[in-house]
């Protein structure tokens, strides 16, 4: 079983987790989706984590097929930045858990990086912070995407108990 901590301060960020093999689908079927807040439902379960090896969040690049653009993460809506479609170039080997599974973690001050109609896309880079403040993960939760955690590898760090 493995915790995960706050890279700064050494606080544990979540419980003990049990590894997935692979990086779960996402569920884009609208009846899946909770009633009340839009979220589809996680998609990582509880006590679970795994190492997501795509590229997530900024930096972007500009897409080459502008006429049939793909999502911008491997799980994650089509965004635009301006007039131009973009893909992810960010951070690759974010580990995603259940949002629950690191629940004091908080929003930045002011909302940072948390533009979204219900919830953050997560598009916007790190959004979450640690108990002693530093920026340690990016929420998705808004009502069209993935809703999932993904904590920073440099930022985190696993401990196996």
């Amino acid at each position: 079983m493995i915790v995960f901590l706050c890279s700064k301060c050494g606080t544990t960020i979540t419980p003990e987790l049990a590894e997935l093999a692979a990086v779960p689908d996402v569920s884009d079927n609208e009846h899946d989706r909770d009633k009340e807040t839009r979220r589809a439902p996680s998609s990582v379960p509880r006590g679970h984590y795994v190492i997501d090896p795509e590229p997530w969040g900024p930096l972007y690049a500009v897409q080459d097929d502008q006429e049939t653009p793909k999502p911008a993460n491997a799980r994650g809506p089509v965004v635009s930045h301006g007039e131009v479609f973009v893909i992810s170039a960010g951070t690759r080997h974010t580990v995603l858990v259940h949002p629950d599974d690191a629940a004091d973690l908080q929003p930045l001050p002011n909302g940072e990086n948390s533009r979204g109609c219900c919830g953050p896309t997560g598009d916007e880079g790190l959004n979450r912070a640690c108990t002693c403040g530093a920026p340690v993960a990016t929420l998705a939760a808004d009502c069209f995407g993935p809703y999932e955690l993904h904590l920073d590898p440099v930022r985190t760090y696993a401990f196996s108990q």
